[in-house]
């Protein structure tokens, strides 16, 4: 019995091709090797190569530079369904352009041809570095610095959890350009390719989860770049990253609706399959209204986040939206994750299983960008600025 739970019905019509796109992408090269690159840990670069060939990756970037254009909406469309079948290879092959799209918005042309168009046609792959050791979702006090000698920046300081941050071509690197009472101010964006003299990662240690997608551990050292690498103006770094991540957490959304429909599926075939004192597992009212529970607050989550999709395309409060679609959507795929295992008992436990793959990595998109305790502290602010 299929509960179709990632519908067309709720999808902008224009996003429904390449919704099926990703779905028979993520049917024919994700699910099936999930279970293979949870357990070696090992980056999925076959699947990704495979996912450029389809038309999958990094292709948010317009139609000028070599990509296709996708929208707010087609994206979302993607990534629900590349996160059902499995979140560590979908975070692989969504980080593969992260951060590239602010090139496109602020970028010189000069920039664009240089460091963007390779990365739409798939010829690079590229990673945003912002988060650092001891700083994650404050933006305004992030340490690294960016100091300017002569017609070059100088970049000193670290950076932690960024995707990519061995694997990629450059990375565009968020760091502190000035010291002005006005906190928000002091931040610009740069394109620093990953062969620079100064330029060191390492991958950090292994993940419980998302095993599949690599972060690494930046360290810049007296790490030199000509001063055209400047993505936009000095100062508006913060500015031009919180725009960037209004999208990207609806996008993150996607992630916990693709992780909360994984759940909600492998907790129903198991409850319908499973015996228990004679009688299918399903047939206790006690389950049947966690499977309902899970499907509720799954079909809501869902309804905002295409909404906040729609909100943040039109401009129109999107801070606001992308906060609550992120923080909705990412704790159902925690909750229906936790119900999913507890469902499947003893057998929950066994590494080899989609839910126990699906509980580990639905811990992680209510941290990433931007905890979940800061969402809150958005949402609750905006909504008295309507």
């Amino acid at each position: 019995m299929s509960l179709n739970l990632l519908s067309e019905d709720l999808v902008p019509e224009h996003a429904r091709d390449v919704k099926r796109e990703a779905r028979e992408f993520a049917e024919e090269h994700i699910a099936p090797n999930a279970e293979e690159y949870y357990r070696t840990g090992d980056y999925p670069w076959e699947i990704l190569e495979a996912g450029m060939d389809a038309g999958l990756v990094a292709q948010d970037i317009g139609e000028e530079y070599g990509g296709r254009g996708l929208d707010l909406e087609q994206i979302l469309a993607v990534a629900e369904e590349f996160y059902r079948a499995d979140a560590g290879i979908a975070l692989t092959l969504q980080l593969a352009s992260f951060g590239a799209e602010m090139l496109e918005q602020y970028g010189t042309d000069d920039q664009k041809e240089r460091y963007l168009r390779p990365v739409a046609e798939n010829d690079q792959i590229t990673g945003l570095a912002v988060s650092e050791p001891d700083v994650g979702s404050d933006l305004a006090g992030m340490h690294t610095t960016a100091e300017k000698d002569g017609d070059e920046y100088v970049l000193n300081g670290e950076k932690y959890w960024i995707g990519n941050g061995v694997e990629a071509d450059w990375v565009t690197v968020y760091a502190k350009t000035g010291d002005t009472d006005d906190r928000y101010m002091n931040y610009s964006l740069f394109v620093v390719p990953t062969d620079t003299d100064g330029y060191e990662a390492e991958h950090i240690p292994e993940k419980m989860g998302m095993r599949a997608s690599k972060q690494a551990h930046v360290v810049f050292d007296d790490c030199r770049i000509p001063e055209e690498n400047l993505i936009g103006s000095e100062g508006a770094g913060f500015m031009m990253l919180a725009d960037f991540f209004n999208h990207g957490r609806v996008v993150v959304g996607g992630h916990g609706l693709g992780l909360a429909a994984a759940a909600l599926e492998e907790a129903w075939a198991f409850v319908h399959e499973r015996e228990e004192f004679g009688r299918h597992v399903s047939d206790f009212q006690a389950v049947q209204h966690g499977l309902a529970d899970m499907r509720l607050e799954f079909e809501a989550a869902r309804a905002l986040n295409y909404r906040a999709a729609r909100k943040v395309e039109e401009y129109d409060n999107p801070g606001l939206w992308a906060a609550m679609a992120k923080t909705k959507s990412t704790e159902v795929a925690v909750d229906n994750a936790e119900q999913g295992m507890q469902f499947h008992g003893g057998r929950s436990i066994l590494t080899d299983r989609r839910i126990a793959r699906v509980y580990r990595d639905a811990r992680i998109p209510v941290i990433y960008e931007g905890a979940n305790e800061i969402q809150r502290n958005l949402i609750y602010r905006q909504s008295g600025e309507q």
